[in-house]
């Protein structure tokens, strides 16, 4: 029973590290305000910080049930779908913020070409999302 109350606390203490860390990755970053001055959707920043709220949640939820889903493949093209616009969005503000790609451009002297770049990052997760689940998740 006291092995079991360590291994409950030591859970809890882990998942409030992470969590306080992905918390402070978004926040000290400014990775939403900045992904809703990329997308031109600055009126739906609460929508986008209840999103990232809710997907945790229920990620974690997932992650502790043993239910096995089962969707047809067109219903995995949607959820991969979903999982690389967020993952790509989420990594082209990253390099946004931290200034990567405007600084590689602008030395190669593509700065009118930025947006295609941010656009290859996110289509390409997308595309790998979509590989992953369509044939890996079977």
């Amino acid at each position: 029973m006291i092995l079991l109350f360590l291994e409950a606390c030591i859970g809890l203490a882990s998942g409030l590290a992470v969590g306080a860390g992905f918390v402070a990755f978004l926040t000290v970053l400014g990775i939403i305000p900045r992904l809703t001055q990329l997308s031109k959707s600055v009126k739906y920043v609460r929508a986008y910080e209840w999103s990232v709220v809710i997907g945790v949640i229920i990620g974690t939820c997932l992650s502790f049930m043993d239910q096995v889903f089962s969707m047809p493949n067109m219903m995995s093209l949607i959820w991969g779908s979903f999982h690389g616009v967020f993952i790509g969005m989420l990594a082209a503000a990253l390099t946004e913020v931290i200034n990567v790609f405007p600084l590689l451009t602008r030395r190669v002297g593509m700065e009118k070409y930025l947006i295609w770049f941010f656009m290859a990052i996110v289509l390409g997760k997308i595309g790998g999302s979509l590989f992953q689940w369509i044939l890996f998740e079977r």
